[in-house]
């Protein structure tokens, strides 16, 4: 594991920095797998997890906090609702690009939101990616989901331990809580839908959830199945919204499995 790094980024006239890590970087002839957090998530808030999965794997990572979150730029603008397809469009090839990706096929390693803009990405640019695992994608929005994020609002702003918890990963911490927050409670965001714009995928998929996901019911990876045939649809027990952290020796067996090069 190599030190975090602040990546400069010029994306549409704005000068960004983008807190950034390498994990074992000197296994140059391996894959190169790419992880994506969640709606409040950052680089560090993986913890031990990206690690271990690319020691199974024996692979390479990379991870990073995408603006407003981590010590990456903050926000200066509420998110539009169409955010994570504007990151796919703009943020994660900018970025890639800035690293000397543009020709590497990557694999990509989603969480929620993250997971939701790994799905986005293959489709739009399937000779970039080898493979993905969505963990816990959004595909559309659910009651459920409107209803975590408003205890999530309440209990943010009404107490004191999800915002301490959240600073320590956070350099601005609202500016990561409300811009995720405000998007999806903002009036009309309740018709978003990426379902159409899935129908490039051409990888390998693993989309896996946990029965207990307090975010979202089973119909979001089963959408994701039906969308596109070559997924591995998995459905995991006793597990919540989390599952590299609830079962993450069963997400690193299926992930394993997901491609020829890893086992």
């Amino acid at each position: 594991m190599t030190a975090s790094w602040l990546q400069p980024l010029h994306l549409e006239g704005r000068q960004l920095q983008i807190e950034s890590q390498w994990l074992s970087a000197e296994r140059r002839a391996r894959p190169l797998v790419v992880f994506l957090h969640e709606g409040l998530g950052s680089l560090s808030q993986w913890r031990d997890f990206p690690q271990r999965l690319c020691d199974a794997l024996q692979c390479r990572g990379l991870l990073f906090s995408r603006p407003g979150y981590g010590n990456s730029t903050p926000r200066t603008e509420p998110w539009p609702q169409d955010y994570l397809q504007r990151q796919t469009r703009t943020l994660l090839p900018a970025y890639f690009d800035a690293l000397g990706l543009q020709h590497e096929r990557l694999f990509l390693f989603g969480h929620s939101d993250g997971a939701s803009l790994a799905l986005l990405f293959a489709a739009a640019y399937p000779a970039r990616v080898r493979g993905l695992a969505a963990l816990a994608p959004h595909l559309f929005v659910e009651p459920m989901t409107l209803a975590g994020l408003r205890q999530a609002k309440q209990a943010f702003e009404s107490g004191r331990s999800l915002r301490a918890a959240l600073a320590r990963h956070h350099a601005d911490v609202d500016s990561a809580f409300y811009g995720w927050n405000d998007a999806w409670l903002r009036p009309g965001f309740e018709q978003w839908n990426i379902e159409a714009d899935l129908r490039g995928l051409a990888c390998p998929v693993l989309a896996l959830q946990g029965e207990g996901d307090e975010y979202g019911s089973l119909a979001q990876i089963e959408a994701v199945g039906r969308i596109h045939a070559d997924t591995r649809v998995v459905a995991l027990a006793q597990c919540g919204h989390a599952p590299q952290k609830d079962q993450p020796e069963a997400v690193i067996a299926h992930t394993r499995a997901l491609l020829p090069e890893f086992s």
